[in-house]
């Protein structure tokens, strides 16, 4: 936990449960993208993004956190996260390109070229990122950072990516039923005709 004086216990607590949900997150990404099976991972993408959103969320209605110091202090160095970018690539090939609505309220809206693999990653560095300040102690910078990355960059890159995964999600299971249904029709004509 913190050494930090002052931090109130409910901060703390707030900031363990967004800590527990950043590496629960990170954990499952790096699992999902190193398991070759792309069935599996647009689906589980899709509850992870959920919940670290559910996680961000909680900060965005929370006042703004202030760091007790001036500057940021050293996190130490960013984790390299090529391989993770590589690995969802490969996986999310066919569906990791999508098109994104930039700023619903500017008119007209910007449409975005993304890709999930790319910001699924960003995001992950994000995250992670503040989860460094968490572990040395320092609450109120890794709330800050947490809070102040939410609102000005990954909150927007999640909800991206939940809409993409969600269409793929839709897609695989609505055209699925719609294939199903024809197919069922054709057996039922198939065996008609047989009948005769």
């Amino acid at each position: 936990m913190s050494d930090q004086p002052g931090v109130a216990s409910d901060v703390e607590d707030l900031a363990q449960s967004v800590a527990d949900q950043v590496e629960s997150f990170l954990l499952a990404v790096r699992e999902i993208a190193s398991s070759g099976d792309p069935g599996r991972a647009v689906p589980l993408l899709l509850l992870e993004v959920s919940q670290l959103l559910l996680a961000g969320a909680r900060l965005g209605v929370q006042i703004d956190f202030v760091p007790s110091e001036k500057y940021e202090p050293d996190a130490g160095p960013d984790p390299d996260l090529d391989r993770l970018r590589e690995e969802l690539a490969k996986l999310l090939d066919g569906f990791d390109d999508y098109t994104e609505v930039f700023d619903p309220y500017v008119d007209p809206p910007d449409l975005v070229p993304s890709r999930v693999s790319d910001d699924v990653t960003a995001i992950a560095g994000r995250v992670a990122h503040g989860l460094q300040h968490f572990r040395a102690g320092r609450v109120d910078e890794a709330l800050w950072w947490w809070q102040f990355s939410y609102v000005s960059s990954w909150g927007a890159e999640a909800s991206g990516v939940l809409r993409a995964l969600q269409s793929v999600v839709s897609h695989d299971r609505l055209d699925t039923d719609v294939d199903r249904t024809a197919e069922m029709e054709r057996v039922a004509i198939a065996e008609a005709l047989a009948q005769q």
